[in-house]
C-alpha cells in the first residue's frame, strides 16, 4: 500500500511539472521519439545508482511517455553484453576504476557508447571511524596497518591475529584482497554481502566504538553519519590502473578518483533518438546525490518518492535536458 501511495506522489508531482511546461515543448519532444518503445535502464546495487535511475525514470516517463523498465544488474561483464546486443538500453553510473579491458573493447568496437559524464565524482577506498584515529592515529595510513598488533584491533574469532577487512557486495569492483596480499598486511578481507549489510554493521561498531576498516565510497550519507575517514594508501598511478584493468593481480595502490559516466547501447540511438537525446544530457552531480541520499540510505524512505520530490524541486535543471 506504501508503494501505491509513493506511486501516485510521483505521477502527481510529475504531471504537475509537465503542466507548468511549455506544451509546444512537450509536445515536440514526444514526437521526435515516438515515447512508445520501452526503455530499460541498468541499476547496479548501491543506493546512488538507484536513485539516478530513479530520477530519470520519473521523466522519461512522465516527459517523453516511454515506459521505462529497471533492470537489476551486478557491476560485471553482463551489463556490457546486454547493452551490446540491446536487450539493455543504458546504465548511469559508470564508475571508470572498475572497467576492464575486456569491457572497454565494447566501447572501442562500437556496440555500446559512452554518453558522457553523470556529473558526481567518487571515491572508492579504505575507511575507519574517526575515534579508531583519536586512539591510534597511526592507522591513518596504510603503513599504520603493517604493525600486527594495529591489525590485530580489528581481529574476529574468525580471522584469528589477522585483523578484519569489511568488505561489501562481492560484485562491486574491489581490489582489497590484492591490496593487502602485495603490501604484505596482516589483514583479511571478509564480505558483508551488499551495501545494506556493511551499513548495519557500521551502525552497530560505531554505536558500540569498536574498531572497524572497511570498503567504502562517497559520495554516501553514511560517511558523514558516522563520520568516516579516508585510509591513505599508496598513490594511484597508471601503472597499477593498468593492471586493474587487466586483472593481473598487481594492484597495490589506492583507488583512483572516479570521474563518474553514462554508457547506452548503440541501438538507442535508432530506436529512440529523443531517449538517447535526453541521457547523454542528463546530468547529477555529487551535491544532487548528497541532497537525496539521506532520505534513503538514513531514513529509509522508498526511492521513488525521494527521485520524485528532487523532480519536482529542480524543474529548471531537467527541463534543460529535454531541449
Amino acid at each position: 500500500m506504501k508503494k501505491f501511495l509513493y506511486a501516485l506522489v510521483a505521477v502527481a508531482l510529475a504531471g504537475a511539472a509537465c503542466g507548468s511546461s511549455d506544451d509546444s515543448e512537450a509536445g515536440a519532444a514526444e514526437s521526435a521519439g515516438g515515447g512508445t518503445e520501452t526503455i530499460t535502464l541498468i541499476v547496479n546495487p548501491w543506493s546512488a545508482s538507484r536513485l539516478n535511475v530513479e530520477v530519470a525514470k520519473n521523466i522519461i516517463e512522465n516527459q517523453l511517455g516511454n515506459p521505462v523498465e529497471i533492470v537489476e544488474v551486478d557491476e560485471n561483464d553482463a551489463m556490457f553484453t546486454g547493452m551490446a546486443d540491446g536487450s539493455l538500453d543504458a546504465v548511469l553510473e559508470i564508475w571508470p576504476s572498475g572497467v576492464t579491458d575486456a569491457e572497454t573493447a565494447y566501447f572501442d568496437e562500437g556496440t555500446v557508447e559512452r554518453l558522457g559524464e553523470l556529473g558526481a565524482v567518487g571515491k572508492i577506498g579504505w575507511f575507519v571511524p574517526r575515534y579508531v584515529l583519536d586512539e591510534n592515529p597511526a592507522l591513518a595510513t596504510w603503513e599504520g596497518f603493517k604493525d600486527p598488533a594495529n591489525a590485530a584491533l580489528f581481529a574476529t574469532a574468525e580471522t584469528g591475529d589477522q585483523g578484519r577487512f569489511l568488505g561489501t557486495d562481492p560484485s562491486y569492483s574491489q581490489y582489497d584482497e590484492q591490496i593487502i596480499d602485495n603490501l604484505e598486511l596482516p589483514l583479511q578481507v571478509q564480505f558483508s554481502g551488499s551495501e545494506p549489510a556493511t551499513v548495519a554493521e557500521v551502525d552497530s561498531r560505531v554505536a558500540a566504538g569498536e574498531p572497524i576498516v572497511l570498503y567504502w565510497w562517497t559520495p554516501t550519507a553514511a560517511v558523514a553519519k558516522y563520520d568516516l575517514v579516508n585510509v591513505a594508501l599508496p598513490a594511484y598511478n597508471d601503472a597499477c590502473g593498468a593492471s586493474a584493468a587487466a586483472g593481473d593481480g598487481g594492484v597495490d595502490c589506492d583507488y583512483p578518483e572516479d570521474v563518474i559516466f553514462k554508457a547506452g547501447s548503440a541501438k538507442l540511438k535508432d530506436k529512440d533518438p529523443a531517449v538517447f537525446s535526453f541521457l547523454e544530457k542528463f546530468t547529477i552531480t555529487t551535491d544532487d546525490q548528497l541532497e537525496m541520499l539521506p532520505a534513503m540510505e538514513i531514513d529509509g524512505e522508498d526511492p521513488a518518492k525521494v527521485a520524485a520530490d528532487w523532480v519536482a524541486a529542480h524543474e529548471d535543471t531537467w527541463k534543460a535536458w529535454l531541449s
